[in-house]
């Protein structure tokens, strides 16, 4: 009999999602595409004590697969997706579309189950299935989101094969032992999944397909996108590589570069994709850190982040479902007739900017006071730059473009009740996390390591508030004069180049080439291989050179003595 307390809970959604792939348009596809992930949330609940639990373990061909494992860490990513997917198939509940409903679960089952994947391979099939279900929100954007729903598969499935690769090379190195725990960079497996987890998690030069496929995804895709892939990954890389060095500086540079391309892009969803490459970079830098204070910084930011980032794609997928865009310059004014909308944006922009008593304010500086405790300076100071630059791009840009600024003239309807709904409850829970008589110690209660931290100092609520007020005054000074970048209706590009640009550029060169050289060579071509066949007709024909020298028993004398030397060979060897 099967012990469902041994079952991945993730599994539980994924077969939801392929139920939901049969099920007509209704109430009751939609009931269950919200149960589905509050039924594993429970059974997380029922699975996980205070010990770590393993279970599921399946030996296949001599390989042990642990489909389950259940630890401190794993357990907040595990929860965490559950309320992702309730409040994402909340916000999805206008739309009946049938392939979002099933893949969004799949893709939500597939995520928690490789959060709780105990070995390397079975991480891998989770890995992959979180790439094959997601791509079909990305298609389902319309016409120009096809191509980029080919290079968002592209880059996902390479990176599925570098992970299958790492993991084979690592395993093979401990003795055939596949256990996902600590792997370092002391060999080259470890290397390998590090480099499949960076694409996956969007490091710098291989995060492009984020600002690729989010902003073209359909409106509820790109919420449900902004949540399992590259958190999934970060999971992956906390679980594996706590404490490597590289990782503070990879991580310091994901955090800056974003915020010179935000500040110049027009679209707001590609801008609120940049600030997502930042945030995860705060993670990455602290996930390098590797001290108790830093992880615990990790998992509370990531707890927060998937909030208030989820809530703010889903306040400008609101805007777009009213007024079909997310273009800066197309937009202004909206607060006269999205008032609700307007204030959920507002506390989501705030939570990002870690503004007290909003929800980053007590997640993000204990990865400043991490950094700063192990006398890392320049990663600090980076750091610093970019939470003033998140002030700007998605503190004040996304707001202010979208329901301030110009009136663009547009008087729309308000968002729907189930956008309003889960926009209302991920704002709630952004004010209940960062609340300073109980709210932010229910979220520190939560983290792997015990917390001994208390964010609402003086110094340094007083430090945060003269950060975020001088990004606020360089804005208001920049807009003042003329020298903020103006919205134009262009896409920024960005590393993308050299593939969509330089790279395209260079294979048509190349067909080019040589469909010039195949005309030039086609006479001599011509000429070399008839006069060849003519040379070879001569020699072996049946009136050529060789049937006229040679002797009939020839053949059989030299099939004979190569027959002799084959045996030969094959007996010395």
């Amino acid at each position: 009999m099967i012990d469902i307390l041994q079952i991945n809970p993730g599994l539980w959604i994924i077969l939801a999602g392929i139920i939901c792939a049969f099920m007509p348009v209704g109430h009751v596809r939609k009931t269950l595409v919200l149960l589905a992930p509050l039924f594993a949330g429970v059974m997380i609940f029922q699975i996980y004590g205070a010990q770590e639990v393993i279970g599921g373990v399946i030996n296949y061909a001599g390989i042990e697969f642990t489909t389950l494992r259940i630890d401190r860490l794993s357990m907040i990513w595990g929860y965490l997706f559950c309320l992702a997917g309730v409040l994402n198939a909340i916000y999805a509940l206008h739309e009946k579309c049938r392939i979002t409903d099933s893949s969004a679960l799949i893709y939500t089952g597939a995520a928690i189950a490789g959060v709780f994947a105990g070995d390397l391979l079975t991480l891998f099939i989770f890995w992959e299935l979180t790439a094959l279900s997601s791509v079909f929100l990305v298609w389902k954007g319309g016409e120009r989101s096809y191509a980029a729903g080919l290079r968002y598969l592209a880059v996902h499935v390479f990176s599925g094969v570098l992970l299958l690769a790492g993991a084979i090379v690592y395993g093979r190195a401990n003795g055939g032992d596949f256990t996902f725990g600590h792997i370092g960079l002391d060999s080259p497996g470890g290397l390998m999944l590090l480099l499949a987890m960076g694409i996956k998690c969007g490091f710098p030069l291989f995060h492009n397909w984020i600002q690729d496929a989010y902003p073209k995804a359909s409106i509820t895709g790109t919420v449900i996108l902004s949540v399992f892939t590259t958190k999934l990954a970060l999971y992956a890389i906390a679980r594996g590589f706590a404490g490597e060095d590289i990782l503070i500086y990879i991580g310091a540079v994901m955090a800056v570069f974003p915020v010179f391309f935000a500040v110049i892009e027009n679209d707001l969803r590609r801008v609120l994709a940049y600030s997502l490459n930042n945030q995860l970079g705060f993670m990455v830098c602290a996930i390098g850190i590797g001290t108790p204070l830093a992880m615990n910084g990790v998992a509370g930011q990531v707890i927060t982040h998937v909030i208030f980032k989820g809530l703010l794609f889903m306040t400008m997928g609101a805007v777009m479902f009213r007024t079909g865009t997310a273009k800066a310059s197309e937009l202004g004014g909206l607060f006269r007739s999205m008032p609700f909308t307007t204030v959920f944006c507002l506390i989501g922009a705030g939570s990002i900017a870690a503004f007290p008593l909003l929800a980053a304010f007590v997640t993000k500086s204990m990865i400043l006071s991490a950094a700063l405790e192990e006398h890392l300076y320049i990663p600090l100071a980076m750091l610093l730059f970019a939470s003033a630059g998140v002030m700007e791009h998605s503190g004040i840009k996304v707001p202010y473009f979208t329901f301030f600024s110009h009136d663009s003239g547009r008087r729309v309807k308000e968002a729907p009740w189930n956008m309003l709904t889960a926009m209302g409850l991920a704002s709630l829970l952004c004010i209940v996390f960062a609340f300073p008589f109980g709210g932010y110690q229910l979220l520190y209660s939560l983290l792997p390591y015990e917390v001994n931290y208390h964010p609402y100092t003086p110094d340094h609520v007083i430090f945060q508030l003269q950060l975020l007020f001088a990004a606020i005054t360089a804005f208001c000074v920049l807009k003042k004069y003329g020298l903020y970048p103006s919205e134009k209706r262009a896409e920024v590009i960005d590393f993308d180049w050299t593939y969509r640009k330089l790279g395209l550029g260079i294979a048509r060169w190349i067909g080019a080439m040589w469909t010039r050289l195949s005309v030039n060579m086609t006479g001599v071509r011509k000429t070399c291989v008839d006069g060849m066949g003519k040379k070879l007709y001569q020699i072996f024909s049946p009136a050529g050179a060789m049937s006229a020298a040679a002797p009939s028993g020839l053949a059989a004398v030299l099939t004979a003595g190569m027959l002799v030397i084959a045996l030969l060979i094959m007996f010395i060897t």
